[in-house]
């Protein structure tokens, strides 16, 4: 249920994911909220870039010195950050091709199984640990496997970045292949580790948590849903790993050649300003954050116990969103340009974390006068 006001208007609708995209489980309910606009905004949306979109916003970066903008330290010299990565498109862009080409991969089918020895595959002689378990689902027991790549650093603490590997459970029966939803992501990490391995890195430890189970396998909801990240939050909330992350970075739906990330609303806002100021510092800031949404994604659980979390995602996938979660999300929707800029940005931003940027600080007290 959203409520969007403008002025002296006011709006009650309902978009739930089957009216959305004509689609029975998608991301359950997804509430978008725009801020307050004067009437004459809306009347004139149209023209505006994202005219066709339910509920888009334009969102206002926060002023700065504002408690959401301001790290609680200051940014080290660009010298001092480390070495600057980038990501090779081409690798990338082939990495996705090769997902998609297993063919449809939902949990329990074979291209799941697939996917889970493609990944080990292209991480081959880097630590990596397998996490299965056990999954209720409304369709009985499912056994599911997050997989985590571990890159260590220099400094105490660790950055995770991560990305579901299921494709839709109740589109199994057609040829669904996830290209964006699911592949784009997986891809962009695999590519992420080809610029982390063999390199001793100047800063945090980089983990790639590649996520089994976020879609639903009946219809979406809190238990019907984000199985494998839920688990993984669970298990390292219980063996003190959750205290060690600064930072949980999600990537989904990434792909889309009509790149336009969104400003999540339930991410950290520190986190995603930091993004933010990445992306601007290598030229793609018009790429992030023109539109705001709340989203249900696989951040949630990790927000849910503490870790600061930012998720990285294009939800206006098509026309209205027409391609997502239809036989629609093929390859020739999406673009290695926009997996270069997501994955640019995603390591620009480990470097400003590197460097120093964080939580805002809170105020020193005030003596007695």
């Amino acid at each position: 249920m959203s409520r969007i006001m403008a002025g002296s208007v006011s709006v009650i609708r309902s978009l739930r994911c089957t009216e959305f995209c004509g689609v029975s489980s998608a991301r359950g309910f997804r509430t978008l909220r725009w801020l307050p606009l004067v009437l004459v905004a809306v009347l004139g949306c149209e023209s505006s870039k994202k005219a066709n979109e339910v509920g888009s916003q334009v969102s206002q970066p926060p002023a700065s010195g504002s408690p959401a903008s301001a790290p609680g330290a200051a940014l080290a010299a660009p010298g001092t950050m480390g070495p600057s990565l980038r990501i090779d498109p081409a690798k990338a862009w082939q990495y996705t091709k090769e997902i998609v080409a297993i063919g449809p991969r939902w949990d329990g089918s074979q291209g799941q199984k697939k996917m889970g020895e493609y990944i080990h595959s292209r991480l081959k002689g880097d630590q990596v640990e397998e996490d299965p378990f056990l999954a209720e689902t409304p369709e009985g027991k499912f056994t599911m496997r997050n997989i985590v790549a571990k890159f260590p650093g220099t400094k105490d603490g660790i950055i995770v970045l991560g990305s579901h590997i299921d494709t839709n459970y109740p589109l199994r029966h057609t040829n669904f292949v996830g290209a964006n939803d699911g592949a784009s992501s997986t891809a962009l990490l695999l590519a992420i580790a080809d610029q982390l391995r063999g390199k001793k890195l100047e800063g945090y430890s980089v983990w790639l948590a590649f996520l089994d189970g976020e879609e639903a396998i009946k219809s979406w909801s809190d238990t019907d849903s984000l199985y494998g990240s839920r688990h993984l939050a669970q298990k390292w909330q219980q063996d003190g790993t959750a205290k060690k992350i600064k930072a949980f970075i999600l990537a989904d739906m990434i792909g889309d050649a009509d790149l336009d990330i969104l400003r999540e609303l339930h991410s950290t806002p520190w986190l995603e300003d930091t993004v933010l100021q990445a992306a601007t510092r290598l030229g793609y800031q018009s790429y992030f954050f023109a539109d705001s949404n709340e989203i249900e994604d696989d951040h949630l659980p990790f927000a849910k116990i503490g870790v600061p979390v930012a998720d990285l995602i294009d939800y206006t996938y098509g026309y209205g969103g027409a391609y997502h979660h239809t036989t629609e999300d093929t390859l020739d929707k999406l673009s290695p340009k926009s997996l270069q800029i997501t994955g640019d940005v995603i390591l620009e931003t480990i470097r400003l974390l590197n460097a120093g940027a964080g939580a805002p600080s809170a105020p020193s007290p005030q003596k007695a006068q």
